[in-house]
């Protein structure tokens, strides 16, 4: 496999004096309750060192977790229908004003919850204060994502909860392959570090400036994995 920049990114980015390489990995389309051992040893594994930082998008891995659930099993409610009209929409997506996801964090967090942290992330806002909303919420609502198939139809046809024990998940690639690994929720606007192996405690800042263009991209290019390796002369 070659290893080269998605259109419109870089190959090579400079964080604290130093170069690092950001290796865009394609991967076929990662399905519901795959291993993610299967996927490491298919792509990663012919291509890392033990020195690399393997990063992983987390919507790769709460598929592989199955960590999902069907359109077809959620009913719109009236509230989630008005709720959803007042929440800023995004070019990369529409967060909970899709009604469908507004629908799922009432399910998951109860309506009074959500209304609550809509009534505060309206007052905050005023004060431009930003996020309130899905820190109140909670419950992960935050991370939820799909029910938009733009780049790949089949998200249209379902959600994508966050991930369970992604540090776990981390710990335990460490061990079993050697690199360092990442679970990491990065789009063009922004990004969190999910989690991470114990090597990389103290390190999130360094790792979402590595990543801050999203070198994996925002479409179709179905790069879901990211191998990050220090440049050397």
């Amino acid at each position: 496999m070659s290893l080269n920049a998605n259109p419109g990114k870089k190959l090579v980015i400079t964080v604290n004096n130093t170069d690092w390489l950001r290796y865009p990995v394609k991967t076929r389309f990662i399905g519901p309750g795959e291993k993610i051992e299967d996927v490491v040893e298919k792509y990663i594994l012919p291509l890392v060192k033990e020195s690399d930082i393997v990063v992983f998008g987390e919507k790769i891995i709460s598929l592989a977790q199955n960590r999902v659930i069907y359109k077809k099993d959620i009913i719109v409610g009236c509230c989630a229908k008005i709720l959803s009209r007042f929440v800023k929409k995004t070019p990369y997506g529409f967060s909970v004003g899709n009604p469908l996801k507004m629908q799922v964090a009432i399910n998951t967090a109860g309506l009074g919850r959500i209304l609550l942290a809509g009534f505060c992330g309206c007052i905050t806002k005023l004060f431009g204060v930003s996020g309130v909303f899905y820190r109140i919420a909670g419950n992960q609502i935050s991370r939820l994502d799909g029910f938009y198939g733009e780049a790949f139809p089949l998200y249209a046809e379902m959600g994508i909860l966050g991930s369970e024990n992604p540090d776990r998940l981390c710990e335990h690639l460490k061990e079993q392959y050697g690199f360092s690994a990442v679970v990491a929720d990065i789009n063009d606007l922004g990004g969190n570090i999910i989690g991470k192996s114990p090597d990389l405690q103290g390190k999130d800042t360094m790792l979402l400036n590595i990543l801050k263009d999203n070198p994996a991209g925002q479409g179709n290019e179905q790069t879901p994995i990211i191998i990050i390796r220090k440049k050397t002369s």
